[in-house]
């Protein structure tokens, strides 16, 4: 089996976790912005780490898959 270069695998993470990040603090930040900095910390990267894991980073690997392996 092939790995895809880190650069690349680096590129298709950040385009995941950008707008994950940035969609995640607009739906709940007004919410959270009270809390620690450790809650938040911890809420964010509940909801964003299975979201990346098994959403996210399945569905890019299937759209770069080629570009991935090149």
């Amino acid at each position: 089996m092939n790995q895809s270069p880190k650069w690349k695998f680096a590129i298709m993470v950040w385009l995941a976790i950008y707008p994950a990040i940035t969609l995640l603090t607009y739906l709940i930040g007004d919410y959270i912005k009270n809390l620690p900095l450790p809650l938040k910390t911890l809420i964010m990267t509940g909801i964003l780490v299975p979201l990346m894991i098994f959403v996210l980073l399945p569905i890019l690997r299937k759209v770069m898959g080629n570009w991935l392996n090149k």
